[in-house]
């Protein structure tokens, strides 16, 4: 028996990243790979690139020059880049880095096999389209192994917003949505290998618009009560949103669907409404907050998380202090912050930029802010009762590690329970990036 090739994925961003390393190693499993965890034994390595961070595709092509010698070593191995940098920099990859086989951007992982095949013949591969047939149809049938209790889920790719700083229209290209049966079918093949918590991915999720079983085109909510009759389902989530497409039928869901988790990531990026327009955000600072008080009032336990972007091109200390006043008007349970860094091709890369380091002195205000509200929102969690979904064993005996209904990291004592079991806790103390907790 000719043993198997091994396949090793290292996966930079987004959860959509984690999702398509997922699908991508499915697609090379029916070309004869398994997946390992050590590169230095691989006959396949495969960068998932992320192009959203500073310098993004330097830092594939340092990743790169260190591979560079498992070749020497190696010659049979095949060195493959695949994601949103594959999308942007193209053939300039391999023109950089000759040891590089392949180059695939995110929508033609379907055409994985088929491209492993034209490389192990000696040549090099590279599919940068945005082919009309669905991948995800066409990487369906692949075998998919048993995994964790919880789980990502793709419905959702692209993006039509345009916000100056983003690459992700140019990457993921424009707003398409799977219709509703491939999902629901993902859905039960994933409960069916023990998942019992599903987070419904999209670059702009709540801009859902799939087709329905009917022919007609469904809402992210429409999707979510349908994704509720899906037995042995026990949680659904779901990111990233945009507040301009958080519409009522959305935040209902959050008030009645027992299944919608009491959190939601709704990213704002700042409090200042000039800077907002420079963004082209579309909305304002104000339109967001009436949207957090409506959705409180739906679901008045729901945890806030939101994103923010310090030292934007042209911002001001009032500027900044506008997006202070408003963290403080929300009170995040999370929050993530960054220092914005360009963007080549975007429309906020040819403005102005921030002095760096009174960025960087932005950045380490807004993040103390940040913190003590998670701090704070940690502390009053001690004395509730919670359901955590059980996801893995402690670093002590006895000791199971999980999720709370808000997303918190839970960690339970003398727990007797198994993987994927849901349990009943009460909190007992609160440390500072998680939950301390005992069995009820």
């Amino acid at each position: 028996m000719t043993a198997p090739k091994k396949l090793f994925i290292k996966t930079y961003g987004c959860q959509m990243n984690v999702y398509d390393s997922e699908r991508m190693a499915e697609s090379l499993g029916g070309s004869g790979y398994v997946e390992t965890q050590n590169a230095d034994e691989a006959d396949m390595i495969l960068l998932n690139t992320c192009h959203i961070r500073e310098k993004a595709a330097e830092k594939v092509y340092s990743e790169l020059g260190r591979l560079k010698s498992l070749k020497t070593a190696n010659p049979d191995l095949k060195i493959g880049v695949a994601g949103c940098v594959a999308q942007a920099e193209g053939e300039e990859i391999i023109r950089r880095q000759p040891a590089v086989d392949l180059v695939v951007g995110p929508q033609s992982y379907h055409r994985l096999p088929e491209m492993e095949k034209h490389v192990r013949g000696g040549n090099r591969a590279l599919d940068t389209d945005f082919p009309e047939e669905d991948k995800f149809e066409k990487l369906k049938a692949r075998p998919m192994a048993r995994r964790a209790p919880s789980a990502f889920l793709t419905v959702q790719e692209g993006c039509d917003k345009f916000c100056a700083f983003c690459v992700v229209p140019y990457t993921r290209g424009a707003e398409v949505s799977r219709p509703v049966s491939r999902i629901l079918d993902e859905a039960h093949n994933l409960v069916d290998r023990g998942v019992r918590e599903i987070t419904l991915l999209g670059q702009n999720v709540n801009a859902y618009h799939g087709a329905g079983a009917d022919g007609t085109e469904q809402t992210l909510a429409d999707l979510i009560w349908q994704l509720d009759g899906v037995d042995g389902l026990e949680r659904i989530r779901y990111t990233t949103s945009h507040p301009n497409d958080m519409h009522d039928d959305l935040i209902a869901a959050h008030a009645e669907c027992g299944k919608l988790m009491p959190y939601l990531h709704l990213p704002v990026q700042s409090g200042s409404d000039r800077i907002l327009k420079r963004m082209n955000r579309s909305h304002t600072a104000e339109s967001y907050l009436r949207l957090i008080e409506k959705i409180r009032a739906a679901r008045p336990d729901i945890l806030m998380s939101g994103d923010f972007i310090v030292g934007f091109p042209e911002e001001t200390e009032a500027d900044f202090r506008a997006t202070l006043d408003l963290i403080e008007a929300v009170n995040y349970g999370y929050a993530y912050s960054f220092k914005y860094s360009t963007r080549p091709g975007t429309p906020a890369a040819e403005r102005a930029q921030v002095d760096a380091g009174e960025a960087d002195e932005r950045l380490q205000r807004i993040q103390a802010l940040i913190t003590r509200q998670q701090q704070d929102i940690q502390a009053g969690m001690v004395g509730r009762d919670v359901k955590v979904l059980v996801e893995k064993p402690g670093r002590h005996d006895g000791q199971m590690v999980g999720k709370s209904e808000y997303l918190h990291a839970v960690h339970i004592e003398d727990c007797a329970a198994s993987v994927g079991d849901l349990v009943p806790v009460r909190i007992v103390e609160a440390k500072r990036n998680s939950l301390s907790a005992k069995l009820l």
